[in-house]
């Protein structure tokens, strides 16, 4: 078992305007692809980020071999409270994730 971002391409992270970020996963091959669906639940990925679960939405993206979640933010982004204000470091908790 291995960490996701050592199974892929490149995991992502960006706004998707002030109130969601976007996480995208690219497979780089229709193996690594089947592999990742096969694997990454929807119910994992809303408890690693504190989440609840009805709120996470995934594509999944078969021609472009890319899975991708949008996840609300805890805070409106600029908020004093944001500490991610472009959403670049959402991607490091499922990069790190191990499958």
């Amino acid at each position: 078992m291995k960490p996701l971002g050592q199974q892929v391409l490149k995991v992502r992270s960006k706004n998707a305007g002030p109130f969601w970020v976007t996480i995208d996963i690219f497979c780089g091959s229709p193996e690594a692809y089947a592999a990742i669906l096969s694997r990454l639940n929807t119910a994992d990925v809303a408890r690693l980020y504190g989440t609840p679960e009805q709120l996470v939405k995934r594509f999944d993206i078969a021609d472009l071999w890319v899975v991708k979640f949008s996840i609300p933010r805890p805070v409106v982004q600029g908020a004093a409270a944001d500490r991610d204000m472009h959403g670049a470091q959402w991607a490091h908790l499922l990069d790190e994730m191990v499958l």
